[in-house]
């Protein structure tokens, strides 16, 4: 079953932001852009759509650098077209980190003619590009729902009965791209019309969980990336309900005997991703996208004074790759005497491309020997050298994952 979506827009022109084609509708000023798109990320939406509405190559490019810092910012997918002349961007959208590149319907290329949506889908593949069909909305093509259309609201539409319609995955357009729709609200009133989408919707209701005298049951919070504990608190049935209708993780305070908002007072806030019961139904662990620190004390973790601590192999991959970019990227703004990585950064650009291109060489020739110890060895130093690489060029591995995982 599909489930039906709301991708809110953003025309970019310049320095403002727009709820609407017409630029009729102001949404934000151009340095708030990346908030806005959190704002929408927040509320519950199951993506952005954003478009180019620049005058000129300077503001085009500027555009740009919105997409990219907005795909860097956001977990929820981001779409992205306007403004395309020629095939060279839909690359720019795509290397900036859209998910799916919009063109408009008949789009040519301004310098030979040809037919650009046809060229791109060939080059990047069906299910990376979308075509822009006027006064209709834009038809996807990707494997969950080929064929369909994202509908653009027109003045006077319900977003409910549109949804019902077969044709329909989602709905777009100005009615829906405002800072103050909330589109967890409107999730559950499409849930009980019967139709199909992304909610935050619990499978065991509050009444079978083991709670304690007082109503509560306890919560455990990880980071959703990292799974590192960052707290502990309560939920009584009213801060479990408003949670799922807000997406806001709310708590239930016994010292003030009231609901609490986390991130009410600091702005540090947690936004629900995932949450989970244990076997017994008398824990909660949720899983959530934390904002600045979760303890009150500042420390982005509660646990942070350690009792003991025996030695053991600490592996977990993400974490490894992470405390290795952090001493490269001190290395690079603090440079010491001696160190590998600071010579490396000294003798800049083509040094380190002639280390990566040695490295891959030496995994070519350690994957012909029958040892395997010899390629872990080489493929190890090879990654410590990419990351070097990407140190330099401003590139994260949260930036190759997503990359990956939108492939």
């Amino acid at each position: 079953m599909i489930s039906k979506k709301f991708f809110p827009n953003i025309f970019i022109a310049g320095d403002i932001a727009y709820s609407d084609k017409e630029k009729t509708k102001e949404l934000c000023k151009g340095d708030e852009i990346v908030d806005t798109a959190l704002v929408f990320e927040e509320n519950g939406a199951d993506g952005i759509l954003i478009f180019d509405s620049s005058d000129d190559d300077i503001s085009h490019e500027k555009a740009i650098l919105d997409i990219r810092a907005i795909t860097k910012t956001v977990d929820i997918p981001v779409y992205a077209g306007g403004n395309i002349k020629r095939f060279e961007d839909v690359k720019k959208y795509l290397y900036a980190g859209a998910r799916i590149v919009m063109i408009d319907e008949g789009a040519k290329d301004t310098f030979n003619g040809a037919d650009i949506y046809t060229e791109a889908v060939e080059r990047f593949g069906v299910d990376r590009i979308a075509k822009i069909v006027t006064d209709r909305g834009v038809l996807l093509n990707d494997g969950s729902c080929e064929g369909l259309f994202l509908h653009k609201l027109q003045p006077g539409e319900d977003y409910i009965d549109i949804l019902l319609k077969a044709e329909t995955a989602g709905v777009t357009g100005p009615s829906i791209s405002t800072k103050d729709f909330k589109f967890y609200l409107s999730k559950q009133k499409c849930g009980e019309m019967g139709i199909h989408v992304n909610s935050i919707a619990t499978s065991v209701p509050f009444n079978e969980f083991k709670v304690n005298e007082d109503g509560l049951i306890p919560v455990i919070v990880q980071d959703y990336k990292t799974d590192e504990v960052l707290m502990m608190a309560w939920m009584n049935e009213e801060s479990f309900e408003r949670t799922l209708e807000t997406g806001v993780m709310t708590y239930y305070s016994r010292s003030r005997q009231e609901i609490w908002v986390k991130g009410e007072t600091s702005g540090h806030y947690q936004f629900v991703r995932a949450m989970s019961a244990d076997c017994d139904k008398d824990t909660l662990l949720a899983k959530v996208k934390q904002v600045g620190a979760a303890c009150h004390t500042g420390k982005r973790s509660c646990f942070f004074t350690e009792l003991f601590s025996k030695e053991y192999d600490e592996s977990n991959p993400l974490k490894v790759f992470s405390d290795i970019m952090e001493v490269i990227e001190d290395r690079k703004n603090n440079p010491k005497e001696g160190s590998y990585t600071t010579y490396l950064f000294e003798h800049g650009i083509d040094k380190i491309l002639k280390k990566c291109g040695e490295e891959a060489a030496e995994i070519i020739i350690a994957a012909k020997n029958p040892d395997p110890e010899e390629i872990k060895y080489e493929i190890a130093d090879y990654l410590y050298h990419l990351m070097v690489l990407m140190s330099l060029k401003g590139v994260s591995w949260e930036d190759i994952i997503k990359e990956l995982a939108n492939r």
